[in-house]
C-alpha cells in the first residue's frame, strides 16, 4: 500500500471518532491497535469527488468515510471515486465504506441497490447510517 505522507498518521486511541459539523461516525479500538488514519479530502485527493477519510487497521482491512448533510447520491460518487484511485487493491481485499448523513432522504430500496452495487463491483460493504453511528474498526 501506497504511504499517504503528510495526509496520514497512525493512531491508538480506543475511541476514534471522526466528525465535519453534524456528521460524526465513531470507531471503537479496545485493544488500541495501530490504526492508519488518512486525510483523503484535499490532501491525497484535491481534485475531483473524494471522501473525508480513510482508516485502515492492523488487518490491512480499509475503511472509507464520507461525512454528509443529505446528499447521499453525491456520497456514493465521492467514495467509488476515492477507492479507485487510493485503495491498495480496487477489487480485492476487504473493504467499508461509510455514508454517515444527518438525513438520508433514498428509499430502503435504492440503498440495498448501491450496497449490491458495492458489494459486487469492488468487494466493499456499503453502511448507510445517520450521524453519531458506532462500530468496530
Amino acid at each position: 500500500m501506497d504511504i499517504f505522507g503528510d495526509c496520514e498518521r497512525l493512531v491508538t486511541d480506543r475511541l476514534i471518532v471522526l466528525q465535519e459539523r453534524r456528521s460524526r461516525i465513531t470507531f471503537r479500538n479496545p485493544s488500541c491497535s495501530i490504526v492508519r488514519h488518512v486525510v483523503i479530502d484535499d490532501c491525497v485527493i484535491t481534485k475531483g469527488p473524494r471522501c473525508d477519510y480513510l482508516l485502515i487497521n492492523d488487518s490491512s482491512v480499509e475503511h472509507f468515510v464520507e461525512l454528509k448533510g443529505s446528499d447521499v447520491r453525491h456520497a456514493i460518487i465521492q467514495l467509488e471515486n476515492s477507492i479507485k484511485q487510493v485503495s491498495a487493491d480496487v477489487f480485492e481485499g476487504e473493504k467499508k465504506a461509510f455514508i454517515i448523513s444527518t438525513r438520508c432522504p433514498l428509499a430502503s430500496t435504492e440503498v440495498q441497490a448501491y450496497q449490491l452495487r458495492f458489494r459486487k463491483k469492488y468487494k466493499t460493504s456499503l453502511v448507510i447510517r445517520s450521524s453519531g453511528y458506532e462500530c468496530g474498526i
